[in-house]
């Protein structure tokens, strides 16, 4: 422990490890609980800058992990931004249809059926359609945003179709190498390809 007694500048290079000591500090305390869920042999918290996403096997689990989370943040200097902080329980979990909102520490944190973590959206169900859905919306913007470029008849085809698989393919397929794909969500996917290769080609039977 070591005070600070002049504060940070907004972009100190010291910030950012500050930062990371402190939120160590707290993730240490919950591991020391020993009681998560376990995956790949290691109790799992998912953390990325500020983002921090804890797994539990039960709600009860995740509230005693919430708590030691409040405690060691507050120790540290930090404080948990509880209006988005949310929590979702699986379809398996035991009762999970009945339980709503968590209370600890005199905080209530919201039960949901969906939110959205490193800009993918996670559900509560096995099935992606509100992802994809999300993810086409998002391609169709990138789209729009080039289609002067793909329909240009002074650039070539193949900078037409890197220009697609540069800008807007990754927007479309992020997070697509966990998607379990049915037969409502791959006519999508297709229909929105045909319609950027119809822009670069123009209407051909192939």
């Amino acid at each position: 422990m070591f005070p600070i007694k002049n504060g940070l500048k907004k972009r100190d290079v010291l910030l950012p490890l500050l930062f990371n000591l402190a939120l160590d500090y707290a993730v240490r305390r919950i591991q020391v609980n020993q009681d998560g869920l376990k995956l790949n042999g290691t109790y799992q918290s998912l953390v990325y800058a500020d983002d921090f996403n804890m797994l539990g096997g039960s709600v009860y689990t995740t509230k005693k992990n919430t708590e030691a989370l409040l405690v060691a943040s507050k120790e540290s200097g930090l404080e948990v931004t509880t209006y988005k902080a949310k929590y979702m329980a699986m379809p398996q979990v035991q009762n999970a249809e009945r339980i709503h909102n968590i209370q600890t520490h005199n905080i209530s944190f919201e039960k949901v059926e969906q939110f959205k973590y490193l800009g993918k959206i996670q559900v509560n169900k096995n099935y992606n359609h509100e992802e994809i859905k999300s993810r086409l919306k998002t391609g169709n913007a990138y789209y729009y945003s080039v289609q002067n470029l793909l329909s240009s008849s002074v650039l070539s085809n193949n900078i037409k179709i890197k220009i697609y698989r540069t800008i807007i393919l990754p927007v479309v397929l992020h997070g697509c190498e966990i998607w379990p794909v049915t037969l409502w969500e791959k006519p999508r996917l297709s229909v929105f390809e045909n319609r950027v290769l119809r822009r670069i080609c123009g209407p051909k039977r192939d």
